[in-house]
């Protein structure tokens, strides 16, 4: 039930919302999915003037708006920058074994990609700043989606 302002009394409604919906990733967006699909690389966009490289790959620079055309490939190693363990699913349900997320910074990027960090369990099993390599789908399991990046494991 929703309250109106000023108390003129209650205000409800039943009602369902069915939504469809077809996201597209953009020019920018394709380039990087169609990259991954095809040849497992990662795909990014650089900006020279801002001396930014963005991963997934754009199509403008988000800090001067310059229409991005140069591609440049980023390596699959990098460092962790920050990193979580979720105990619950996006619907709250409690998870039989923790989900360990990490931020990382991929050589060759000035932006950080959010994925799994595989076969971490417990948050002692990681650091900041430790090294993570990308870990990509066989060819014939990918389907150009970013879950085409299996995560990331942590190396030595």
């Amino acid at each position: 039930m929703i309250q109106s302002p000023k108390n003129l009394g209650p205000r409800t409604w039943p009602g369902e919302i069915p939504l469809t919906s077809l996201y597209t990733a953009g020019t920018g967006g394709q380039i990087f999915f169609h990259a991954l699909k095809a040849q497992g690389k990662l795909i990014a966009t650089r900006c020279r003037p801002c001396e930014q490289v963005y991963l997934p790959a754009r199509s403008f620079c988000e800090r001067c708006f310059a229409e991005l055309t140069e591609q440049v490939e980023v390596k699959r190693t990098g460092r962790l920058v920050s990193y979580t363990l979720s105990y619950v699913d996006h619907d709250g349900a409690r998870l039989r074994r923790p989900i360990a997320l990490g931020l990382v910074h991929l050589e060759g990027a000035t932006t950080l990609l959010l994925h799994y960090l595989l076969g971490v369990n417990h948050l002692t099993e990681v650091k900041i700043g430790c090294r993570v390599e990308t870990v990509i789908k066989p060819k014939a399991k990918r389907i150009g989606s970013i879950l085409d990046i299996e995560g990331f494991r942590v190396v030595s």
